[in-house]
């Protein structure tokens, strides 16, 4: 017999299942971009979303950097529109190679762009197509 409680669980797994699968079949081998600058910022440099086990990772490359910009996040967007509802993190370093986890619940097969946003002005630093 499923409880309530089972049941929701059971949902909630089998919606994560099916996420991770579209994704993977949208990521597979990995997508790449190049960074460029937004709002009168300087940013520049490669990044990939690449799968690792069951997970995907947003990866600055070691050439990526950014000139500042108060409270910078990683996050993801669509066709030149920034998703809020996808922040990965607040940006670690201005320069070099980073690394951010996709949470497992999030649809990445329906981004196409990395975003470094301003969290603070609302505004982008940087956006990156990923191909």
């Amino acid at each position: 017999m499923m409880t309530r409680r089972s049941m929701i669980a059971a949902t909630a797994a089998a919606g994560a299942a099916m996420t991770l699968s579209s994704a993977s079949a949208a990521f597979a081998g990995g997508r790449k971009g190049e960074f460029e600058g937004r709002s009168n910022h300087v940013t520049s440099g490669k990044v990939k979303v690449v799968r690792e086990g069951d997970r995907y990772i947003v990866e600055l490359g070691r050439d990526f950097s950014l000139d500042g910009g108060p409270d910078p996040r990683v996050a993801l967007g669509k066709d030149g529109k920034y998703d809020p509802d996808t922040k990965l993190g607040a940006l670690l370093n201005l320069k070099g190679k980073q690394r951010y986890a996709v949470p497992p619940t999030l649809d990445i097969s329906g981004h196409n762009e990395v975003y470094i946003w301003c969290e603070v002005a609302g505004v982008p630093l940087g956006v990156a197509k990923i191909n």
